[in-house]
Order: structure tokens, then C-alpha cells, then sequence
């Protein structure tokens, strides 16, 4: 039996992620586990592609590695040259990933905003369907689309809105909570 798909796990500013790629680009983005730890954000890549072998990332993976870390850190970067694999994902979806993939960092577009721009006004919900199941998060950024009104929306990837609020946070999308007294 041929390996299909290499993996990696690489830290950033909200923790350890890893990566799922073949030969076609990345196929996989994990966002750092509820536990927070390396272990359990690699347990999360192993069940979604158990073929998947972690070993170092190629040339390619290694350049969008570098670009989400730097991204997380806060930096001003598009990952709109990353090579991604959605092969097996919906038409609809791959339409929502695309809009997706052009907000710029520290811009965010509403669920509505989406499925205006899709040409599907009413496809709101779908629209949060298909982001809920994004594979790539980050590179697809999934983090920036929110709900009306100014609330944050869902965000299925481990910490939920918290993770989201953060993220956008890094990114300038939103102001910084105010300290506590007790920091």
C-alpha cells in the first residue's frame, strides 16, 4: 500500500497546527486542539487522514507553512498563491472557499456578504455550512466571515469562537479586549 499524504505539525501564536498534504497541495489544515498540546492537535490530523505519514513538509507546504505562522504572528500575509487540494469537496463549497480566500487580512465579509457575492443572497446558511467543513482553515480563511451585525458567528474548529475572536484579533479585524484589572 502507497502513502497518499504527508503531514506535519508546526507552532505558531494560538498554539500547534499541522498540516495534510499530496500531491496535488494541501488537503488538510488542523487548528490547535481544545487541549492546546502537539499530541492532540496530531491525534485530530490522524483520524480525519489516517494514511497520512508526518515527515518534513515539501518545498511548497514548507512556503505556506511559513506564511500561516507568519500570519498568526500577526503579519500582513496572503496565502492566495498556496496550493490547495479540494478534490472530493461540493462545487458550492469550492465557490464559498474561493470568495473565501480573497478577504484580505484584517477584513472581515458577512455570511450574507458571501452569498450575495456567490449570487445567492438566500444561500446564507449554506454559506455557513460549507465554511463549517472547510478543510483548510487559515489558508481558506474562514475566520473572517461573521455573522451581521457585528457578532462573531460559529467557527468549528477547536475553541470555537474563541479561537475565531482571537484570529481576528491577530489579524487587526477587531479591536483588543479591553485589560482587566487584575492583569
Amino acid at each position: 500500500m502507497s502513502v497518499s499524504h504527508g503531514m506535519t505539525l508546526f507552532d505558531t501564536a494560538v498554539g500547534p497546527c499541522g498540516v495534510v498534504w499530496g500531491d496535488g497541495g494541501i488537503v488538510g489544515i488542523a487548528l490547535p486542539s481544545d487541549q492546546g498540546d502537539a499530541s492532540a492537535t496530531r491525534d485530530d490530523l490522524v483520524a480525519a487522514y489516517p494514511d497520512a505519514v508526518e515527515g518534513p513538509a515539501p518545498d511548497g507546504v514548507r512556503t505556506a507553512i511559513d506564511g500561516m505562522v507568519a500570519l498568526l504572528a500577526g503579519e500582513s500575509v496572503d496565502l492566495g498563491e498556496v496550493r490547495v487540494d479540494l478534490d472530493g469537496v461540493p462545487d458550492f463549497y469550492r465557490r464559498v472557499y474561493e470568495v473565501t480566500r480573497a478577504i484580505p487580512p484584517g477584513s472581515t465579509l458577512t455570511y450574507g456578504e458571501v452569498a450575495a457575492r456567490l449570487g445567492m443572497p438566500g444561500a446564507v446558511r449554506a454559506v455557513g455550512q460549507a465554511l463549517g467543513r472547510n478543510p483548510v482553515p487559515i489558508v481558506v480563511p474562514c475566520h473572517r466571515v461573521v455573522a451581521a451585525g457585528g457578532a462573531l458567528g460559529g467557527f468549528s474548529a477547536p475553541g470555537g469562537a474563541v479561537t475565531k475572536r482571537r484570529m481576528l484579533q491577530i489579524e487587526g479585524a477587531l479591536p483588543a479586549p479591553p485589560p482587566t484589572l487584575f492583569d
